[in-house]
Order: C-alpha cells, then structure tokens, then sequence
C-alpha cells in the first residue's frame, strides 16, 4: 500500500509494510509483550503520581520549613530577648545573694535553739563544766552569726550587669547544647527507626506530612516572647545607665542587628520627656532621670542613680557619687533644695549613707504615709506566760518592710522624745511584751504621771509620784543587785545571772527621767551602771537626751537608743555628731498633737540585738489603754512570775513586802509561803529535782538549815521517825497542806515527800 502527499510540494514518499525483527529475538520463556494500551495506563498512573507528589510537596514543604525553621529557633534560643538572657544572669547572682542570708539565718536560728535547749537544761537539772564552756561558746558564735546577718542584711544586692559580648556567648552556648542534646538525638532516633524497621514510615510519613501541611496553612511566627512575669521582679531591673543593643525581629523572622537598625527606631522611653517631679513619675527610669537632676542640680558630683524602686510609699534609690560624699545632701541648705525640686513634704526625703560603700547612699522619697495600717499589721495576741524575756517579739515594721522584732533581755534603754512624740505609747508597747513573760516581772516608776500603769495588775510592783518611794525602790534594786552579783559567785554563774522562773528578771520602766530628784536621778545612773550583769534592767523614757537633763552623760553609754520626735542636739547627744548627716533626722519627725497623730510612734534606733544600726524609720505599734488593761487583767488571773525564791534567797522578801505595802498593792501579790515550805523545795531543789524524798535525805538538809532543830535527837535510835512526826507537826502549824507519802517503789518503803506536792503547796501560795 501507497501514500502520497497531493500537495505537490513534498517528493513522493514510498512506505513499506512489514516486521522488524529483532536479532536476539524473544526467548522461548518470556512472556507476551504489553500492550500499547496497558503503557499508556502506565504513563497516566506516573503522571497522576508525579501530580501527587507536586501537589503534596507544595503543600507540606514549606510547613516542613518552617518546622525546622522553629526547631533552630527554639535550639538557638532566638525567642529570647537580650534582657530576658540578662535578667537569666543576673538572677542567678540574686539566688546566690539571697541564699547566703538564708543559710545565715538558718545557722542563727540553729545556734540560738542549741542555746535555748543548754538554758532550759541549765534552769532544770543545772549544766556540768564541758556545758558551761558549750554554752558560752554558743553564745559567741550565736553572737558572731547575728553580727554576719546584720551585715548580710544591710547590704544592698549590686549585681554585675553582663556585656552583649556575654549575652552572645550565653545563648550560642546552651544553644550548642540543645542542638547536640535535644535536636541530634531525635532526628538520629527518627532515622535509624525508619531504616531498621521501615513499616514505621506508615505512621511517621503521614504524622509528617500531615504537620507540614497544618503548619504550611498556619505558619508560627518567629518572634521574640516577652520576658516571663517571674524575671520582672524589681531586684533583676537594669540600672538606667545600661544599654543593650536588641535586635529587632524583620516580617521574615530574620534578626536584625542594631547597628542596621533605622535612625527613627529609637526606643520610646529615651525620647520621653522627663517629669517634673517624683509625683509624675511613672517608670524607674523617669523618677532616676528627677532625682539625678535634682542631685546635680545642687552640684553634687553624681556619677549614676543605680537603682530605683518604686514602693508603696513613693520611691527608693541607691545613687554613686563621682566624688564628694553622700552625707552632703543632709546638710540643711541642701536637703531643703532637694525636697522643693522633688516637690516632696517636709520632711519626705531619707537619705542613709551605705556602711558599706563610701561613694554610695540609699534615698527614699516618701509621696504617700509609709506605716499605713496594712502595712504596719495588727498588734500581736501574747497569752499569758507564753514568752521568755530571752525571746525576740515583734514590735513594729519598718518602712522598708523589715520587721521590728528584738528581744529585752539584757538591754539598758533610753527613749527620748518630744511630749507627744509616742514616747509613753512605746514604754507601753515595750512593758505589753514584759508582761507576757513567765520570767520577768515588771516595775513601773513615774515621778509625775502613771508610766506603764494601763497595764494595771500585770505590773508587779508600781510606784508613781511620790519620790521617797521611788528612791526605796531604786535602793531596794540595787540591794538586789549586790545580793545577786554574790549569788553569781557562790553559785559559779558565771559573769552573767541565768534568769529562770524560779530567778525572773526585773524590768524597770521609768518614764519621765528629767522630772526624778538629783538623788533619785544617781541612784537610776547607778542602777543602769550594776543591773545588766544581775537581770535588773531599766527601760527610760526622757524628752530629752543631754547631760543637762539626764544627770549625767549616761545616755550615749546605754546599750539601746530609741529616738522620737526630738531636737537635733538630742540625736547628736546619744547618736554622735555625725548622726544627722548619716541620716538619723528624728528632728524632722512631728510630734502629734491633740487632734493631729502625726509621726507619734516612730522611732530611730540603735543596739537593738538582731537589728541593723541603719537611720532608717520604724514604728512602733500602738497599745490603747483599753486594750492595755484587758490584757493586764486577763494576765493578772493567770498569775505573775514568782519572786518569792529569788528575794528569800537574797534576803529582801521582807523588805519587797514592805515596799508592796507602801505601793498599795499587796493585795495583788502572793503572801510569802513559810520558811519549812522552802526549805523542803530548796531540799528537792538541791539534790536535782527527783520525784520524791524521803525522810532520811531531808533530815541532812533540815539539819543543815537549822542544826539546833532537828539535830536534837541524833543520838536516838528513833531519830528518823522523831523528825519526821515534827516536820508534820511544823508544816502543819505553818498552814502548809502536805502530806508524807509511803515510797513503795524504794527498798523498805521509807516515808517521804513528792515533788509534785510540794509544788502544789507552793502554788497554793501564790
């Protein structure tokens, strides 16, 4: 067959029909060719699959991407910001400062239970030599640990800011190890899993694909996030000197460098206008730009306001001069410029020098009252007897937040404050905790008023406007003071007497100093020079604090110093010439007046034990009469601390009934138990304290008390029995209810006496 093009155009083409035959030809076993239709099944079935795969791999690989996208900037850490990594750094600095106080006082409070356990044994069964030593050298290293925590407390937390150059290397560096811990691992684990167990591309393959087309229609944004609340605490806030270049996050999700960035994307707060005043303030970095103004201002030489922290009350800083020194800005003429240009109150300006740090100073500006009643708290309920004197109490808050918690025990104060300055509200705060003490008793003495008096029946003995009683009492404590510093000795005490229940201390409240007589003021001065070694202390209270007032020049010698509203000549008396430039400006304080309670109650202080020696203000919380007389009865009806053994030892029970007598208190005060009473009580007392007596042993102290009594029938065979008939015959002629008791428990059943009802006789007493 033939075909011809008739277009003419083209030479004829000649198409010759037949086979080609393949030289090798199909071997015998082969099967049939395929056909021309099942090859064009196959190309249909290759195309649709490559139409797939394009359809797939646009669809998934870009969510693919941006998976792998995320993993790089998870494992780098670029959803960081550089002062989330900053605040990172410095934190650890922070942890590392915050647990050096608390290993301070925990190591405090470990010292002070041993002490408190070696007391406790001490007022109970006594302490052997290597005790005594134990004791003592607790009480230095509790002593040593109290200082180190002061000095950790005073200390303001400077941490060293980091360099871009360490936020680099912070991040590349657990950068590297979440690649090489996290990002390696999984994918090796991916890969060795699909290999040796190839089934697993069934679930792996579609979890994948099925991924990378969610994330390609939802792709997530690669931003920085901001910081996290528990970095943005105050104390991890950067200075407002510190720059640090961030990078600024492009539409692409790439970093850019700052040094790229466009001249307007300056940060905001640079271009803010700075307040003028600490009132309008409203960032750290606005109210460090007042102050600093207002420092150099004055013309001080300031080289950075390093931290500000706005508080409840306003604001506080911590400043670095260049040169000059920061007690500069309590000078008169410059404080007062410094409260104008801040717009502050009066005396709303409190600058401390650091004890630390000669170029640095704290300054708390105050816009609003800083004792507010939350913040000060409520008075603490102290039940009856449940305190020692030794224990620390809670007295107030200072403006800072810090507690006011301190014990009495040894101290010698002095509170000097203007009429109306809080001084007697403090004396009554002081004397509230006193009262709660099951072993301290409290005097109260008042040439021209009633001191302590709303405490009512909780004060053991009160002598008020009358100045011979007065000095009785003062004559009769120092007494006690000799009597005590000879017990000491014989008892081998130590230089030091171990206040019990059964030896209280004595805490003498004396208001109104200046109003004593000359002979009454010497014998205060006397009892303040012998009465801290014997457990004799004298609380104070003065409106003012110079020689000239006081007697003598004792006020300065005193271990503790508190200071109310006052005269400047007050604080420098008592405080040193430097006190006021230190920042100790109780002369600033306002006295309250009849209507106005103004800063009554808050104080400065100084040797208060487990308190920094700071000018930083505290007060002190108040005590209402009221509430001062329903605590003294209700401690009243559960009994005061028994003086009873420690006076009959020192042989001043007679002359403290007399001295009860003339108070017209004696009715409120416990009888004197009899002579045979104590005597069997100094007996148990003497071997111990064991359970029970007998006879044979309270025979030898009997004896030893009153040889000429009961030795009369030593050379009888019945001399157990006959002392026994007559020391039922005395206790009851004595009133004493006590009965001798069979002690079966002993070999032979000898007859004695139990220490239990003994103590039972003795309380009827009281």
């Amino acid at each position: 067959m033939t075909s011809h093009d008739d277009s003419g155009l083209l030479p004829e083409v000649i198409v010759y029909e037949g086979e080609f035959v393949d030289h090798d030809g199909p071997q015998p076993d082969a099967g049939p060719a395929p056909s021309a239709a099942g090859r064009r099944a196959a190309r249909r079935i290759a195309h649709a699959a490559a139409t797939a795969a394009r359809f797939t791999a646009a669809h998934t690989l870009p969510g693919l991407r941006n998976a792998w996208a995320l993993t790089v900037h998870w494992a780098a850490l670029r959803y960081m910001t550089g002062d989330e990594i900053r605040r990172r750094i410095v934190k650890k600095q922070f942890d590392h400062f915050t647990e050096r106080r608390d290993d301070a006082v925990t190591a405090r409070n470990t010292t002070l239970k041993q002490m408190s356990k070696l007391v406790d044994k001490a007022a109970e069964d006594g302490l052997s030599g290597p005790e005594k030593n134990r004791l003592r050298d607790l009480g230095t290293e509790a002593d040593r640990r109290r200082n180190g925590l002061a000095v950790l407390n005073a200390m303001p937390f400077a941490p060293n800011q980091p360099t871009a150059e360490q936020i680099s290397r912070w991040r590349g560096t657990r950068g590297a190890v979440r690649f090489t811990c996290v990002v390696v691992p999984a994918l090796g684990a991916l890969v060795t899993v699909t290999v040796t167990a190839p089934v697993s591309a069934l679930i792996t393959g579609p979890a994948l694909l099925g991924g990378g087309r969610w994330l390609s229609r939802h792709p997530i944004p690669l931003t920085a996030r901001p910081v996290p609340a528990e970095l943005l605490i105050p104390e991890l806030d950067a200075p407002a000197d510190y720059q640090l270049d961030e990078p600024r996050s492009t539409a692409d999700g790439q970093d850019t460098p700052a040094e790229q960035r466009p001249a307007d994307s300056t940060d905001a707060t640079t271009a803010e206008q700075v307040p003028g005043s600490l009132a309008d303030a409203r960032t750290s970095e606005q109210a460090a730009a007042v102050l600093a103004g207002a420092v150099r201002a004055e013309g001080r030489d300031l080289a950075e306001v390093a931290k500000a922290v706005e508080e409840p009350w306003g604001w506080s800083f911590y400043l670095r001069f260049a040169t000059g020194s920061p007690d500069e800005l309590n000078k008169d003429d410059i404080y007062k410029a410094l409260i104008t240009r801040l717009r502050l109150r009066r005396n709303g300006l409190l600058i401390e020098g650091d004890p630390d740090a000669g170029d640095s100073a704290f300054v708390r500006a105050l816009l609003r009252d800083p004792f507010a009643p939350d913040v000060v708290g409520p008075l603490p309920y102290r039940p009856p007897l449940s305190m020692s004197i030794v224990d620390a109490a809670d007295f107030g808050v200072a403006m800072d937040g810090t507690p006011l918690v301190f014990s009495l025990a040894g101290l010698m104060l002095l509170m000097v404050a203007d009429s109306g300055g809080g001084k007697s509200g403090v004396m009554l705060a002081l004397a509230e905790a006193v009262t709660a003490c099951r072993d301290a008793a409290a005097f109260n003495l008042d040439p021209v008023g009633t001191g302590v008096g709303a405490l009512g029946e909780a004060i053991t003995l009160s002598a008020c406007m009358d100045d011979e009683l007065i000095q009785d009492v003062l004559d009769f404590l120092l007494a006690l003071c000799s009597a005590r510093a000879r017990q000491r000795a014989r008892y081998g005490w130590g230089n030091k007497w171990r206040v019990s229940k059964e030896h209280p201390a004595i805490v003498v409240f004396t208001d109104e100093w200046p109003q004593l007589s000359d002979e009454a003021k010497a014998k205060l001065v006397r009892g303040l020079l012998l009465g801290r070694k014997e457990a004799v202390w004298f609380m104070a209270g003065s409106q003012f604090g110079t020689r000239d007032y006081l007697g003598q020049a004792i006020g300065p010698k005193l271990s503790a110093r508190l200071l109310g509203a006052c005269r400047r000549v007050d604080v420098t008396e008592l405080l040193g010439g430097g006190a006021i430039a230190e920042g100790y400006r109780a002369d600033l304080l306002q006295a309250a007046t009849h209507t106005q309670v103004n800063d009554a109650g808050q104080i400065y202080a100084q040797g208060l034990p487990g308190m920094p020696n700071r000018p930083i203000r505290y007060q002190v919380r108040e005590v209402t009469d009221a509430h001062a007389a329903q605590l003294g009865a209700e401690r009243a009806a559960a009994g005061l601390p028994d003086l009873t053994h420690t006076l009959t030892e020192a042989g001043l029970w007679q002359q403290y009934q007399d001295l009860l007598t003339r108070c017209g208190a004696d009715s409120t005060l416990p009888p004197e138990p009899p002579a045979i009473l104590l005597t069997l009580r100094e007996a148990f007392r003497a071997e111990q304290d064991p359970d029970a007596l007998t006879v044979a042993q309270l025979a030898d102290h009997l004896i030893a008390d009153d040889a000429d009594r009961w030795s009369r029938w030593d050379d009888r065979a019945d001399r157990l029995a006959m002392i026994g008939r007559h020391l039922r015959k005395a206790l009851t002629d004595a009133g004493v209810e006590l009965s001798s008791t069979r002690l079966r428990h002993l070999p032979g059943e000898p007859t004695g006496y139990l220490l239990a009802d003994v103590k039972a006789a003795l309380q009827a007493f009281s």
